[in-house]
């Protein structure tokens, strides 16, 4: 995501809200949760204009009473399994963490990933080379000079990464080491593509290249997981629609050239005995209108079933699953593609100015992670290549004075990232009411791997809304504030 698109999404999931929480200037406070039990109802809330979440309880009856507004919440449907929440450490992200003094910048790391007294960040999205939020200039892996080629790899290096994002992300993995890791390249070596550049053009059409560039992507997961830092899952090219990136890497990658890159990459990974999984599309849930025009003006035909038609070809055996974007289109695609491709997973890997509401869209269609974009920024969106201007990190830190401010952002990951671990199921939740009108609720659940129950909510309405959640013979009666979001967890009810 480069230019900062209209999020439009037709579900009531993803209704527009008031934001969650204004930004908080201070780190927040590090108190470890109580442990979920079968008979207190741990309620974490954000309010609309208040900086600190609620942290609290709620009494959880032993009967089932019934009010004008009910939540059934019923753990024996079960949906898709969850790997986890978050964002992305940029090399602008990156650059922005080390200007911190190295204590504040593990108390930063705590509060981003520690699963007891932070957010608990569990799932990162790591981009290949230089995306358009890098500092200085763009790279990759294997740069040369114009006229060069690499074709066996004899130049690759990942030095670039050595001095701060490989420290951050062992950091990570040190503070929650069930973090997860998505891989994404916004372009292959210059020298592989028709403009000479990592900027614009495209792969060049040649069995070699399409060789030398699945070599160049296992050398990548080599060498992280040599580093510390094993890559789990894999795309080919981030928003391959997206034609005309002037000032920032970017490849135009046909479905029909993924697919042959999947197919050198999927056999040469199996070959290297790794176990990082291919996810295949990287874009939009809709072919964005000026991705269109963009294919009309190159002479080139539009591509609005792209993840339908990589699927149909040979690369799908090497395919685990499809990974999406949250800039134009809306959520119920997902549960469209998995109903043509059950068989294959959903991810959503990027969302940047997304908020509660699209998570939980994205979890009530299948989706298996919801990741925002940069992790921390400064106050200028910055520092980056081009693209967007407006770009929001989940942290800001400030350039001049370092105060670190946590942002909207924070608080809608951490009301999944908290409370929803990497291994829990999306189960069952419905909002019922007597009221024609109906309720301003929209809610996800899931089963955690220790049998607790995790329950996100949200207040879409005006006003503030009472209502009661039932499970199995139990129950709690609770009040959420309007455009405010709520996580109850509650142990295993036997």
């Amino acid at each position: 995501m480069r230019t900062r698109l209209l999020l439009s999404l037709a579900v009531a999931a993803a209704a527009a809200v008031l934001p969650v929480t204004n930004a908080a200037t201070a780190a927040p406070a590090a108190a470890t949760a109580p442990p979920a039990n079968p008979t207190t109802v741990h309620e974490w809330l954000t309010t609309p204009g208040v900086e600190t979440p609620t942290d609290g309880s709620l009494p959880l009856n032993g009967t089932v009473t019934k009010t004008p507004v009910t939540v059934h919440v019923d753990p024996n449907v079960r949906y898709q399994s969850v790997s986890g929440f978050g964002a992305a450490i940029t090399d602008s992200s990156a650059n922005v963490l080390y200007g911190l003094t190295p204590e504040n910048r593990t108390e930063v790391m705590r509060n981003l990933f520690d699963p007891r007294t932070g957010a608990g960040i569990n799932f990162l999205r790591q981009p290949i080379g230089a995306s358009d939020f890098a500092v200085g200039q763009d790279y990759s892996y294997d740069d040369l000079p114009a006229g060069q080629t690499d074709y066996q790899m004899r130049h690759f290096t990942i030095a670039h990464d050595e001095t701060q994002i490989l420290p951050l992300l062992r950091q990570a993995l040190k503070l929650n080491p069930r973090i997860q890791i998505v891989a994404s390249p916004w372009s292959m070596p210059g020298w592989m593509k028709t403009s000479g550049s990592m900027i614009d053009g495209k792969l060049i059409d040649d069995p070699k290249i399409y060789r030398a560039y699945a070599l160049y992507l296992v050398k990548f997961i080599q060498a992280y997981q040599r580093a510390g830092v094993p890559v789990d899952y894999l795309t080919v090219q981030n928003e391959p629609q997206a034609l005309e990136r002037k000032n920032y890497p970017g490849t135009d990658l046909p479905w029909e050239q993924e697919a042959k890159v999947i197919e050198a990459l999927g056999p040469a990974i199996h070959a290297a005995g790794l176990h990082t999984r291919i996810l295949a599309f990287d874009h939009n849930w809709s072919e964005h209108p000026g991705d269109i025009s963009s294919h009309q003006r190159a002479s080139e035909d539009p591509e609005p079933n792209y993840p339908y038609d990589l699927l149909a070809t040979d690369a799908y055996r090497w395919v685990a699953g499809t990974a999406y974007h949250c800039y134009f289109g809306d959520p119920t695609a997902q549960t469209g593609l998995r109903a043509s491709f059950p068989g294959k997973d959903i991810f959503m890997t990027e969302c940047e100015g997304g908020d509660s509401s699209t998570i939980i869209g994205v979890m009530q269609n299948w989706g298996r992670s919801s990741i925002d974009w940069n992790i921390a920024l400064d106050e200028n969106h910055g520092p980056h290549l081009g693209g967007c201007g407006s770009c929001n990190g989940t942290i800001t830190v400030n350039s001049a004075t370092k105060a670190v401010t946590y942002n909207d952002q924070y608080r809608d990951i951490e009301h999944f990232s908290k409370f929803v671990p990497n291994g829990a199921t999306h189960i069952a939740s419905t909002v019922d009411t007597n009221s024609s009108k109906g309720a301003p609720l929209t809610t996800v659940a899931f089963t955690n791997p220790d049998h607790s129950t995790s329950l996100v909510a949200l207040n879409t309405g005006t006003t503030t809304q009472t209502f009661t959640v039932v499970y199995g013979t139990h129950s709690f009666d609770a009040t959420l504030p309007a455009g405010a979001t709520v996580t109850y967890q509650w142990g295993a009810i036997h």
